[in-house]
């Protein structure tokens, strides 16, 4: 189990549930919501998350599939917690559009394994270099909402760091992500000291990609790919944009950039080598 489950988990589960028990149920969602007195672009947001729907709804509709005992006392359950709010639903209006999703499911993750072009992972950026790439790429931002940016970035960081079932990250930086100069000499110095010490924890992988290692399978942009301990959830994939995040759900794209993540590894230095890469990077600086 999740150290701290989710409440967008949750309902990513629930919302599975209810269309796998509809399927197989062999009634169209048409024919379901008429039985029941609802729309079926009701059901529809049931069924896709975009509406989070009242333990008392999802009784009903497990009468109209069969469903008793122990699984629909999970599932009712299941929708009220799917119901109520992380702590990062408090400042969804300074995240882009979809990051709040991604926030309450990478809570939920057991593995986070990401690449990256050119900055720094959040999850594992200093507060200084957080807030100078903040205050670069949020151009629009009032100086308050560049500080509760911040402060997001920062909390997520707990996940890595808690003695109960840490996050465990793999990080795949092209070299270009350790040398550009964000926030300035000072600021990258210390958040090549913290990249070097947090790829010392045992939960914490960190390889790199040099130059020298040429084109490589990563370089149409960088993603997320987070793993669950549930089987019952699957593997998804987050791809972030300027605008807004995006959370594929179908499998064949999951599989496809776990092949890219996997052909990145290979590319990529080893953990030891990456380390000494980036000692070398900070004697460099020195």
């Amino acid at each position: 189990m999740a150290a701290r489950p989710s409440p967008t988990a949750r309902q990513r589960r629930l919302m599975a549930e209810l269309s796998r028990l509809r399927s197989g149920s062999g009634l169209s969602r048409a024919e379901v919501a008429e039985r029941i007195g609802i729309t079926d672009s009701t059901l529809w947001r049931y069924e896709t998350g975009m509406t989070r729907p009242k333990p008392g709804d999802v009784a009903i509709l497990l009468d109209v599939y069969g469903v008793h005992g122990a699984e629909r006392e999970e599932l009712v359950e299941m929708a009220k917690h799917a119901r109520k709010r992380g702590w990062w639903h408090r400042h969804r209006q300074a995240l882009k559009p979809g990051f709040d999703s991604y926030i309450g499911l990478e809570a939920a993750a057991s593995v986070v394994r990401t690449f990256q072009t050119i900055v720094v992972p959040g999850i594992l950026q200093t507060e200084a270099y957080a807030r100078a790439v903040t205050e670069q790429t949020a151009i629009t931002s009032a100086p308050d909402l560049i500080d509760e940016k911040v402060l997001v970035r920062m909390s997520r960081q707990e996940l890595i760091t808690r003695t109960d079932e840490p996050l465990h990250v793999v990080a795949v930086l092209d070299e270009a992500v350790l040398r550009r100069q964000v926030g300035g000499p000072e600021t990258m110095q210390e958040q090549l000291w913290h990249l070097v010490e947090l790829a010392d924890r045992p939960n914490v992988t960190i390889r790199v990609v040099p130059f020298p290692h040429g084109a490589h399978a990563g370089m149409d942009g960088p993603f997320y790919l987070l793993e669950f301990p549930e089987q019952a959830d699957p593997d998804l994939v987050y791809l972030e944009q300027a605008g807004s995040g995006l959370v594929p759900e179908n499998p064949e794209e999951v599989r496809r950039y776990t092949l890219m993540f996997g052909s990145l590894l290979g590319k990529a230095l080893k953990p030891d080598e990456s380390i000494l890469f980036m000692r070398g990077l900070l004697n460099d600086e020195q």
